[in-house]
């Protein structure tokens, strides 16, 4: 679904999930799940890594942003932890 640069700037507050995918030097690149209408959709943006980069979410994506729809998926994930000697 394609959604207005401005409609996903202004709805932080609608946000699922947002996690840290990738960063640069001078930018920090997101995912972020979000509700709209009853359904979920995924899409990235960047911000400046510092508070020297001026780089606001969406800065330099085009208009009109293409979101892909997701659904939830429950995972197993297998975890290490160290094994406490008595």
């Amino acid at each position: 679904m394609i959604f207005k640069k401005e409609f996903l700037q202004e709805m932080e507050g609608k946000t699922i999930q947002k996690i840290i995918i990738d960063h640069s030097r001078w930018s920090v690149l997101y995912e972020r799940i979000f509700e709209y209408g009853g359904k979920l959709y995924r899409t990235h943006y960047s911000v400046g890594a510092t508070e020297q980069q001026d780089e606001c979410p969406y800065e330099y994506e085009p208009d009109e942003i293409e979101c892909q729809e997701v659904k939830p998926v429950e995972k197993l994930v297998i975890v290490y932890e160290a094994i406490r000697e008595s």
